[in-house]
């Protein structure tokens, strides 16, 4: 393991030290939540909105059979409890996407009507 050093502001320093112990996990957790997604699913439906669908577009779409696929694997893997940290934090993120999109389809819909 590699020893680091760093220097962190006194009132970050004082919320810190009572979970000291679990360093490596809050650091793992920050760099999941600040990495850029590189899941070509999430590239695919931006491709499609910066494509400037229209309402019709955006009501018909649908999750393409491997994203589906993906996501069936994951809830699988989370119903027998054997899905990781990794996982789950992916399957979260399809579930904002599935949201996201929900919302502007629904916006899509009332500019269709």
């Amino acid at each position: 393991m590699t020893t680091m050093t760093i220097e962190v502001p006194e009132n970050l320093a004082q919320r810190l030290a009572p979970i000291q112990d679990r360093m490596i996990e809050i650091i793992e957790l920050g760099i999941r939540e600040l990495a850029p997604n590189r899941n070509d699913h999430y590239i695919d439906v931006v491709d499609f909105l910066a494509d400037g669908p229209s309402s019709a577009e955006i009501i018909e779409l649908q999750a393409s059979p491997d994203m589906q696929e993906r996501i069936a694997e994951l809830l699988d893997k989370n119903r027998d409890g054997t899905i990781t940290e990794q996982e789950a934090t992916e399957l979260d993120r399809y579930e904002q996407l599935d949201y996201l999109i929900t919302l502007i389809k629904a916006r899509a819909r009332q500019r269709l009507s």
